[in-house]
């Protein structure tokens, strides 16, 4: 016999899709012969009727897309359009602040200040500690 309306109205009553109704084969004569919604909860309650758990994406293969760049379109971005704009405008006026300060106590010279400056236009630098790095490993700044 078929376990259509069976499954119809479990899934109903579970509140999911009709595939994902698991009915244990162990127990099909029960499960045929409940004609009644009440029949149906019944056999819920008992463990004979279940839903299957929803599939869904793992965080891990999330993160790996996220670390490749993906899924950062404007589609998937939350608040006004200003957001990571404010972001980069905090960023890049912090950088030029802090090689400003430098060119003016003469740590660097006013030609490799020009090179920064054009470089940190261009998005090289994600903050300040990082153009420090950078100045640092490219023996930029003045000997004292």
């Amino acid at each position: 016999m078929s376990l259509r309306t069976q499954r119809r109205m479990a899934a109903e009553i579970l509140g999911v899709g009709i595939e994902r109704v698991w009915m244990n084969p162990d127990d099909i004569e029960k499960i045929e012969s409940a004609i009644t919604r009440e029949d149906i909860r019944r056999l819920i309650h008992e463990g004979s009727i279940r839903a299957i758990q929803k599939k869904g994406i793992s965080g891990g293969r999330r993160r790996e897309k996220l670390a490749k760049g993906r899924r950062r379109g404007p589609g998937s971005r939350k608040g006004s359009r200003g957001v990571g704009k404010r972001d980069w405008v905090n960023r890049i006026r912090a950088i030029r602040r802090y090689l400003k300060s430098m060119r003016d106590s003469r740590r660097i010279t006013k030609s490799v200040y020009r090179r920064l400056v054009l470089l940190a236009k261009g998005g090289s630098f994600r903050s300040v500690s990082h153009l420090k790095e950078y100045i640092e490993v490219h023996k930029l700044a003045r000997k004292r």
